[in-house]
Protein backbone atom coordinates (compact mmCIF):
# COMPACT_ATOMS: atom_id res chain seq x y z
CA UNK A 1 0.00 0.00 0.00
CA UNK A 2 0.99 3.50 -0.94
CA UNK A 3 2.36 5.49 2.06
CA UNK A 4 1.34 8.76 2.63
CA UNK A 5 4.60 10.84 1.86
CA UNK A 6 4.48 8.64 -2.05
CA UNK A 7 0.60 9.41 -2.13
CA UNK A 8 0.99 13.54 -0.63
CA UNK A 9 3.93 13.48 -3.53
CA UNK A 10 1.42 11.57 -6.39
CA UNK A 11 -1.67 13.97 -5.88
CA UNK A 12 0.47 17.14 -5.39
CA UNK A 13 2.11 16.28 -9.19
CA UNK A 14 -1.50 15.26 -10.60
CA UNK A 15 -3.65 18.08 -8.96
CA UNK A 16 -0.79 20.19 -10.23
CA UNK A 17 0.31 21.73 -7.12
CA UNK A 18 3.79 20.87 -8.35
CA UNK A 19 5.14 21.11 -11.69
CA UNK A 20 8.33 19.70 -13.47
CA UNK A 21 9.54 21.39 -16.45
CA UNK A 22 13.34 20.66 -16.99
CA UNK A 23 13.65 21.84 -20.66
CA UNK A 24 11.81 25.18 -20.04
CA UNK A 25 12.60 26.15 -16.23
CA UNK A 26 10.64 28.37 -14.15
CA UNK A 27 12.27 31.98 -12.91
CA UNK A 28 11.84 32.23 -9.19
CA UNK A 29 11.35 35.62 -7.67
CA UNK A 30 15.15 35.00 -5.89
CA UNK A 31 16.08 34.89 -9.66
CA UNK A 32 16.73 31.33 -9.70
CA UNK A 33 15.79 28.96 -12.26
CA UNK A 34 14.44 25.82 -11.91
CA UNK A 35 12.90 23.26 -13.31
CA UNK A 36 10.38 22.54 -10.21
CA UNK A 37 7.16 24.91 -9.63
CA UNK A 38 5.38 24.38 -6.20
CA UNK A 39 1.97 26.34 -5.16
CA UNK A 40 0.38 24.43 -2.69
CA UNK A 41 -2.30 26.32 -2.23
CA UNK A 42 -3.52 24.55 -5.69
CA UNK A 43 -4.72 21.87 -2.88
CA UNK A 44 -7.54 23.68 -1.57
CA UNK A 45 -9.69 23.15 -4.31
CA UNK A 46 -9.37 19.66 -4.06
CA UNK A 47 -11.16 18.24 -0.64
CA UNK A 48 -9.34 14.99 -0.91
CA UNK A 49 -5.77 16.18 -1.30
CA UNK A 50 -6.59 19.29 1.50
CA UNK A 51 -8.04 16.26 3.70
CA UNK A 52 -5.16 13.77 3.59
CA UNK A 53 -2.83 16.97 4.18
CA UNK A 54 -4.99 18.01 7.21
CA UNK A 55 -5.09 14.44 8.71
CA UNK A 56 -1.37 13.48 8.17
CA UNK A 57 -0.72 16.90 9.77
CA UNK A 58 -2.94 15.90 12.63
CA UNK A 59 -1.56 12.00 13.14
CA UNK A 60 2.25 13.66 13.43
CA UNK A 61 0.98 16.41 16.13
CA UNK A 62 -1.05 13.69 18.15
CA UNK A 63 2.41 11.60 17.41
CA UNK A 64 5.57 14.22 18.45
CA UNK A 65 3.49 17.13 19.92
CA UNK A 66 0.75 16.13 22.02
CA UNK A 67 1.64 19.30 24.42
CA UNK A 68 0.79 21.77 21.30
CA UNK A 69 -1.58 24.07 22.88
CA UNK A 70 -1.54 26.88 19.52
CA UNK A 71 -1.58 26.11 15.56
CA UNK A 72 0.08 28.93 13.82
CA UNK A 73 0.30 29.44 9.75
CA UNK A 74 2.63 30.93 8.01
CA UNK A 75 1.18 33.75 5.86
CA UNK A 76 0.08 33.14 2.96
CA UNK A 77 0.26 29.57 1.44
CA UNK A 78 -0.71 28.37 5.01
CA UNK A 79 -2.90 29.62 6.76
CA UNK A 80 -5.69 28.05 4.99
CA UNK A 81 -4.01 24.71 5.86
CA UNK A 82 -2.95 25.68 9.52
CA UNK A 83 -6.91 26.59 10.53
CA UNK A 84 -8.35 23.59 9.10
CA UNK A 85 -5.32 21.41 11.04
CA UNK A 86 -6.17 23.55 14.60
CA UNK A 87 -10.41 23.85 13.89
CA UNK A 88 -10.01 19.99 13.84
CA UNK A 89 -7.86 19.77 16.74
CA UNK A 90 -10.04 22.33 18.68
CA UNK A 91 -7.01 24.60 19.18
CA UNK A 92 -6.32 28.29 19.11
CA UNK A 93 -5.47 29.53 15.67
CA UNK A 94 -3.23 32.34 14.85
CA UNK A 95 -0.83 33.33 11.56
CA UNK A 96 2.18 34.81 11.31
CA UNK A 97 3.16 37.58 8.16
CA UNK A 98 7.05 37.75 6.85
CA UNK A 99 6.83 41.34 8.45
CA UNK A 100 4.80 43.41 10.30
CA UNK A 101 2.20 45.55 8.67
CA UNK A 102 2.94 48.95 7.73
CA UNK A 103 -0.81 50.21 8.40
CA UNK A 104 -2.69 49.88 11.51
CA UNK A 105 -1.83 48.24 14.78
CA UNK A 106 2.12 47.21 12.63
CA UNK A 107 1.10 43.50 13.64
CA UNK A 108 3.30 40.81 12.58
CA UNK A 109 0.93 38.05 14.53
CA UNK A 110 -2.47 38.07 13.87
CA UNK A 111 -4.19 35.78 16.65
CA UNK A 112 -4.19 36.17 20.76
CA UNK A 113 -1.22 34.57 22.13
CA UNK A 114 0.26 33.89 25.45
CA UNK A 115 3.57 33.89 26.73
CA UNK A 116 4.69 30.46 27.43
CA UNK A 117 2.19 28.57 25.05
CA UNK A 118 3.34 25.52 23.00
CA UNK A 119 2.86 26.44 19.32
CA UNK A 120 3.24 23.81 16.11
CA UNK A 121 4.01 25.91 13.11
CA UNK A 122 2.15 24.87 10.01
CA UNK A 123 3.91 25.83 6.73
CA UNK A 124 3.44 24.85 2.82
CA UNK A 125 6.48 24.97 1.57
CA UNK A 126 9.89 24.49 2.75
CA UNK A 127 13.24 25.63 0.45
CA UNK A 128 15.93 27.15 1.90
CA UNK A 129 14.04 27.89 5.07
CA UNK A 130 14.80 31.26 5.36
CA UNK A 131 11.09 32.84 5.00
CA UNK A 132 9.79 29.66 6.91
CA UNK A 133 12.23 30.80 10.31
CA UNK A 134 10.85 34.31 10.53
CA UNK A 135 7.76 32.99 11.51
CA UNK A 136 9.42 31.33 14.35
CA UNK A 137 11.73 33.88 15.27
CA UNK A 138 8.42 36.27 16.05
CA UNK A 139 6.98 33.73 17.77
CA UNK A 140 9.52 33.71 20.05
CA UNK A 141 9.68 36.77 20.23
CA UNK A 142 6.54 36.62 22.02
CA UNK A 143 8.02 34.67 24.16
CA UNK A 144 6.30 31.48 22.96
CA UNK A 145 7.54 28.24 22.77
CA UNK A 146 7.66 26.57 19.27
CA UNK A 147 7.43 23.00 19.65
CA UNK A 148 8.68 21.93 16.00
CA UNK A 149 7.47 23.18 12.13
CA UNK A 150 5.31 20.88 10.02
CA UNK A 151 5.08 21.45 6.19
CA UNK A 152 3.75 19.77 2.88
CA UNK A 153 6.76 19.49 1.08
CA UNK A 154 10.61 20.08 1.22
CA UNK A 155 12.95 20.66 -1.62
CA UNK A 156 15.61 19.07 0.80
CA UNK A 157 18.23 21.76 0.19
CA UNK A 158 21.10 21.00 2.52
CA UNK A 159 21.28 24.80 3.34
CA UNK A 160 17.27 24.40 4.94
CA UNK A 161 19.10 21.73 7.26
CA UNK A 162 21.39 24.39 8.43
CA UNK A 163 19.13 27.04 8.84
CA UNK A 164 16.77 24.48 10.76
CA UNK A 165 19.41 23.37 13.44
CA UNK A 166 21.01 26.69 13.70
CA UNK A 167 17.30 27.61 14.43
CA UNK A 168 16.61 24.60 16.61
CA UNK A 169 13.79 24.24 15.32
CA UNK A 170 12.49 20.55 14.47
CA UNK A 171 11.20 20.13 10.64
CA UNK A 172 9.01 17.45 9.82
CA UNK A 173 7.43 17.41 5.78
CA UNK A 174 4.50 15.21 4.45
CA UNK A 175 6.67 14.58 1.49
CA UNK A 176 9.64 15.27 -0.04
CA UNK A 177 11.96 16.18 -3.17
CA UNK A 178 13.19 12.71 -3.42
CA UNK A 179 10.05 10.97 -3.34
CA UNK A 180 8.30 13.44 -5.87
CA UNK A 181 11.10 12.52 -8.47
CA UNK A 182 10.86 8.49 -8.02
CA UNK A 183 6.70 9.31 -8.08
CA UNK A 184 7.45 11.68 -11.55
CA UNK A 185 9.73 8.40 -12.92
CA UNK A 186 7.19 5.70 -12.41
CA UNK A 187 4.27 7.58 -13.60
CA UNK A 188 6.27 8.66 -16.85
CA UNK A 189 5.49 12.74 -15.66
CA UNK A 190 8.92 12.88 -16.61
CA UNK A 191 12.41 10.88 -18.55
CA UNK A 192 15.03 8.67 -17.18
CA UNK A 193 17.08 11.32 -18.95
CA UNK A 194 14.97 14.39 -17.04
CA UNK A 195 15.94 12.41 -13.63
CA UNK A 196 19.61 13.36 -13.54
CA UNK A 197 18.92 17.15 -14.67
CA UNK A 198 16.61 17.73 -11.56
CA UNK A 199 19.00 15.89 -9.04
CA UNK A 200 21.62 18.15 -10.76
CA UNK A 201 19.43 21.47 -10.31
CA UNK A 202 18.89 20.74 -6.40
CA UNK A 203 22.62 20.06 -6.06
CA UNK A 204 23.38 24.11 -7.27
CA UNK A 205 19.82 25.61 -7.51
CA UNK A 206 21.54 28.98 -7.68
CA UNK A 207 23.60 28.38 -10.47
CA UNK A 208 22.01 25.97 -12.19
CA UNK A 209 21.21 26.71 -15.52
CA UNK A 210 18.80 25.03 -18.67
CA UNK A 211 21.50 25.57 -20.98
CA UNK A 212 23.99 23.27 -19.40
CA UNK A 213 20.95 20.25 -18.85
CA UNK A 214 23.63 17.59 -17.22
Amino acid sequence: MENNEKKIARLLLECGAIKLSPEKPFLWASGWKSPIYCDNRKTLSYPHIRNLIKYTFIGLIKEKYLSTEVIAGVATGAIAHGAMVADALDLPFAYVRPEPKKHGMGNQIEGDLRPGQRVIVIEDLISTGSSSLKAVDALRQQRCEVLGMLAIFTYGFSLAEENFSKANCPLTTLSNYNTLISIAIETGYISRENHAVLLKWRQNPDTWSPDKLL
